[in-house]
């Protein structure tokens, strides 16, 4: 048997993007570039209907400072039973972070927060473990913060002190691609797993099953998980068969 055959299967978290309490997609995670989706709760539902194990559900509003849908959060997370969610967006305090995990939340995926507040960041990944993910989002090599519209730092400075944080998972985020369709930056994924051993996780740009394909060979590497959203949305493909791919 092969060493790609002793490898798990890619682990896929489809997005539910919620802005004004519905569930949308974004473009280069731009505000104004929404298209609407509907009802979260049920978005989430299709999605686990089609054999989803995790779901990555972020709050647009608390991300771009604007606003709140925790409540409508709350209901997607209640509605999930037995599948693990994903939560992030505008969590920057205890009082927030705090609010997901008791929501049912299974992992809270940190963005702004670890690069503006590094030391509230460290304290919270020594206290929580497992249950804190952060995300890189980057274009080129340049973070971006406060939902991707301002400057957050240099990609590898900030894994540097969130490495000697002992930060358990990264979601990393191409922003130029994300919501484009374009594919996956590969080589980008390549080169933040050669600095960590910790699991990361792949977000944006994911077009085609091929695309899935390509990433389930990088699993021995250390790629954990990809997040999917708009090539399920268009009906690219469907879940289903995106969990097949990922799965060989």
């Amino acid at each position: 048997m092969s060493e790609f055959n002793k490898a798990p299967g890619l682990v896929l978290l489809p997005a539910v993007d919620v802005a004004d309490g519905k569930a949308v997609r974004l473009t280069q995670g731009r505000a104004g570039t929404e298209t609407n989706h509907g009802d979260p709760v049920d978005a989430a539902a299709d999605w686990i209907a089609q054999g989803a194990e995790w779901i990555h559900l972020v709050d647009l509003d608390a991300a771009f400072g604007r606003g709140s849908n925790l409540g409508i959060i709350k209901k997607v997370i209640r509605q999930a039973r037995g599948v693990n969610v994903e939560v992030s967006g505008g969590i920057r305090d205890d009082e927030s972070l705090e609010t997901a995990l008791e929501s049912g939340a299974k992992r809270i995926n940190l963005g702004t927060a670890a690069l503006e507040n590094p030391e509230w960041a460290a304290n919270v990944i020594a206290r929580y473990g497992d249950a804190i993910a952060v995300g890189l989002d980057v274009r080129g090599t340049t973070l971006a913060a406060r939902g991707w519209t301002q400057d957050g730092g240099d990609l590898w400075q900030v894994m540097d002190r969130l490495e000697e944080a002992g930060c358990a998972r990264y979601v990393v985020t191409d922003v130029t691609k994300d919501g484009t369709l374009k594919g996956p930056n590969v080589e980008l994924l390549r080169q933040v797993m050669e600095r960590t051993s910790r699991p990361v996780i792949a977000s944006g740009g994911i077009s085609s099953l091929d695309d899935i394909a390509e990433l389930r060979a990088l699993v021995p590497l250390g790629l954990e998980g990809a997040i999917v959203g708009r090539a399920l949305y268009s009906g690219a493909f469907t879940l289903a068969q995106a969990l097949d791919v990922a799965s060989d």
